[in-house]
Parts: structure tokens; sequence; C-alpha cells
């Protein structure tokens, strides 16, 4: 069985589409197993703690859906926060699988990839639902906006979830406008889902509005910026290349922040439920998991179709120095 302290490989031995600026070291060797791709959670690389950055919040956030199914999450109402609630989970678990095979040959390393940004554009649509239901400004309530809010997500989620895909289709040939494209497909998402708190902020900014709910929203935007800055900047390995390689680097920063702001995300969706209830009406079951569902369908649909399309990758030319 193979060590989980596999030979790891420098930037130089490895193929372009691998490599991350500022890490010089720590790749595990591409078109590994599935078992070598496994193994690795528990020896040291590169990619070790984005793995487990997301794999530990992933089991607290399914604990916490199965402990409200069980007890008064499952009441009435609290169909948008359940659904929510498993977006929450499914994204930092497809996250950290994708890391973890990472380095499949053939096709199974883009397909682990698109599996985790199909699961990211979910969760951006279970948050519209939430907002929709707990977190849209109550004058707001009835308008046109909340009454397209939910399908334009929907919308969205496909949308996101098809232009990160074709994105791994850029990924050897043209890099930055892969990366360009991956931003964009969840930038604009989170942007609009966002508009609702947003307005909520800027109205407590003016004085107008003051509730409880509000500090924590605004920790979950700053969260917001902190992950796009830290996806964007590759710092701080950019400056000191090398010194990151293991612990530190920019992608570990990406998925804490992501996974704070989730905590906070929770927490404030969590007291808009307790502080205005009966205040904003309530969809049914069938609109929640409907909406979910056909977000959830047409991403599929769209894995499907780069599942086939997609093309083996060439074989690795490792260099001996």
């Amino acid at each position: 069985m193979p060590s989980p302290t596999a030979r790891l490989l420098r930037a130089h031995q490895v193929p372009e589409s691998y490599r991350e600026p500022g890490i010089l070291s720590g790749y595990r060797p591409p078109r590994s197993s599935a078992c070598e791709c496994l193994l690795s959670l528990f020896g040291m690389n590169n990619e070790t703690l984005n793995i487990w950055t997301h794999l530990v919040p992933a089991g607290y956030f399914l604990w916490l859906l199965l402990a409200r199914l069980r007890g008064p999450g499952a009441e009435a109402g609290a169909g948008p926060f359940l659904a929510y609630l498993g977006t929450c989970a499914l994204y930092p678990l497809a996250s950290s699988a994708a890391h973890a095979l990472g380095t499949l040959g053939g096709r199974g390393r883009h397909r682990a990839y698109c599996c985790d940004y199909a699961a990211l554009s979910l969760y951006g649509l279970g948050s519209a639902l939430a907002y929709s239901a707990y977190v849209f400004p109550l004058e707001w309530v009835g308008s046109t906006f909340h009454d397209f809010y939910v399908p334009v997500a929907v919308l969205n989620s496909v949308l996101s979830t098809g232009l990160s895909c074709y994105s791994r289709f850029l990924e050897a040939e043209r890099p930055r406008l892969s990366k360009a494209f991956r931003t964009l497909a969840f930038v604009y998402p989170y942007i609009f889902d966002s508009i609702p708190v947003f307005y909520r902020l800027s109205r407590s900014a003016a004085g107008s509005y003051s509730e409880g709910s509000l500090p924590l929203h605004s920790r979950h935007s700053l969260c917001a910026l902190l992950t796009f800055l830290s996806f964007t900047s590759h710092l701080p390995e950019r400056l000191a290349p090398g010194s990151f390689d293991f612990i530190g680097h920019s992608h570990q920063v990406f998925h804490i922040c992501g996974i704070l702001g989730t905590l906070f995300q929770l927490e404030a969706i969590s007291t808009d439920m307790a502080e205005r209830r009966g205040r904003l009406p309530l969809p049914s079951s069938l609109e929640t998991f409907g909406s979910l569902g056909m977000g959830a369908a047409a991403s599929l649909a769209i894995l499907g179709v780069c599942f086939r399309s997609l093309r083996p990758e060439p074989p690795s030319r490792e260099k001996s120095h």
C-alpha cells in the first residue's frame, strides 16, 4: 500500500497547470491513483490543510443539519433554512474531496473540481433561499424584485456552474482566462444574492436600521471580501516564494475566510429568523425544495456534459533535477 508520505515534487517537476504562484514544493505526483490521493490526507503536502480546513467544517455543518432535522428545525417555515444548511455542508465536503483527488489521472482531476464548483454554486442558491425567506428588507417584501429574486438566483446558480466548469477546459492553455472566468462565476451570484443584505447594511449606516443580525451580516461581508482578495492575490506566497508551501499560503487563507464567513452568515440568518418571525411570508416546502431541485438538476446536467467532453491530460514529464 502506498505511503501517505509518498515522494513529493517541486514546481518544475509537475505540469504548469498543477503549479501555483509562489508554491515551490510539496506537490503530489500527477496522475496518482485514488488510493494515493486519499492517503495524502495523512501526510503533509501543499494540499493537506486545504483538505482539512474544509473537511472538518463539512462535518460540523452536517451535524447541525441532522440536529435541526431531529429537533425544532423540522417545524413549519424552516424549509429554506434547512435547504441552506444542507448546501453549507455540501460545498466544503465537495471542496475537500476535490483537493484530495486533485492529482487523479485522466479526467478525474477535472471532474473532481467541476463537482466542487457545482456544490459552491448550489451554496449560493441556498443562501438566496434563506435570504428571501428571512433576511429581505421588510419594505421590499412583495415587490417585483422579491418575486423574481429566487428564480434569478436559480438561473445564476446554473450560469455559475456552467461558466466555472467551462473554465476547466481553459486550464492548461489559458490559465489566467480560466481563473478570471472562475472568479466571475462566483463573484456575480454573490453580489446579486447579497443585495438585500447590502441594502440593510447601508440603511444601518445611515441610522435607519438597528437589528441584532446586522453586525453578523457585516462580518460575513468582510470575510467574503477577504476570500476574494486571498483567491486573486496569491499573497503571502508571492512575496516570499517557497516560504508558505505547506502552511499559510493564500488558498488556505481563502478556505478559512470562506468558512468563517459561512459561520457568520449562519448566525446572522438564525438571528433574523428569531427576530423577524411572522413578519415575512414564508415560502412553501414545494417552492423552496423545487427551486433547489431545479438548480441541482441543471448543475448535474452540466456536469454530465462536461464529464463527457473533458479530455484526459497528457502524460506528465517530470524533470529529474
